[in-house]
Formats: structure tokens, C-alpha cells, sequence
């Protein structure tokens, strides 16, 4: 899956990657999502490894976190918000996560992004429904959302 604004422009050779798809043991459980092609890409200097949640300040490990009443556009709206399992906010952790994940890219010139698929951050098309009951709903992560914003295009890693 992949989508791209209308704003988008021509795309330089960087590209950002989720972080946990680069081997990096960022996930909330403190693993991480290896993609062979992505470290590779990383490896040869043509991505650029961010993990939003830590960027936000969150711990590795930490529990696991989803938005409540929405999807990323909304949390970046005000109008849903993102909770741990436990119910602490974590919104303005998320957002600012997102915020320097997209300082990164425009400080590289990135045009394109790809993220990891359901993530609460980074997730495009689908994530977790904000029951904690590994039910997904449409919508896409908060950094998904701000990249779009920006006019970044965003692929899922899948």
C-alpha cells in the first residue's frame, strides 16, 4: 500500500524508514520488526532510521498505546487522543514524536517514507482500534498522518 498527497513532489534518493525495520530494537515490546531490504538500504547510506515513539520521549520498553476515538489526522486535529493499555496519555508524546521524525526528513530532502504497518505511529491504511483487543480499524498513525501532511509520500512496509 502506498499513498501519495497531492502536494508531493519529486523525490529525492533518501528515504525515511521506521526504525524498527531497520533491526532496531525499538517496538513497544523492545524487539524489533527486521526487514532484510530496509537494513540494507540503511547499511548503504539511503535511509534514514527514525522511531517517532522514542523521539517523543517514550521508553523502550513501554506499553503498547493506541488512539482513542480516531485515527492520527484526528490526534493531530485535537480531536481523538492516544492512550497506553493502562490509560496514561500519551498524546502530546506522539505528537511531538511526529513532529521531529518530520524535521528529520525535510532536513533530509525525503520525499518518501516507509513505516511499519498497524503501528499507532506509523501505520498507513489500518491500525489498532483503541480497544487493545488486537481489533484494527481504518486510518492511518500519527506520523503517518503528519508526513502526508507534509506531502511525504508514505508506503507500508508490506
Amino acid at each position: 500500500m502506498s499513498r501519495t498527497p497531492k502536494t508531493a513532489g519529486t523525490h529525492d534518493e533518501v528515504i525515511i524508514v521506521s526504525a524498527c525495520l531497520a533491526g532496531i530494537r525499538c517496538r513497544w515490546d523492545g524487539k524489533d520488526s527486521l526487514n532484510d531490504e530496509i537494513r540494507k538500504l540503511v547499511a548503504e547510506g539511503k535511509a534514514i532510521p527514525v522511531c517517532p515513539e522514542e523521539l517523543g520521549g517514550l521508553p523502550t520498553p513501554r506499553p503498547p498505546s493506541e488512539i482513542i476515538g480516531g485515527s492520527g489526522q484526528d490526534v493531530l486535529d485535537q480531536r481523538a487522543s492516544v492512550h497506553n493499555k493502562f490509560g496514561a496519555d500519551v498524546t502530546k508524546e506522539f505528537i511531538k514524536g511526529a513532529k521531529r521524525a518530520l524535521k528529520i526528513a525535510e532536513k533530509a530532502r525525503a520525499r518518501k517514507a516507509i513505516l511499519k504497518i498497524r503501528s499507532t505511529s506509523c501505520g498507513l491504511g489500518e491500525i489498532y482500534d483503541g480497544t487493545f483487543s488486537h481489533k484494527l480499524k481504518r486510518g492511518d498513525g500519527v506520523t503517518a498522518a503528519i508526513f502526508l501532511r507534509a506531502g511525504i509520500e508514505v508506503i507500508a512496509q508490506d
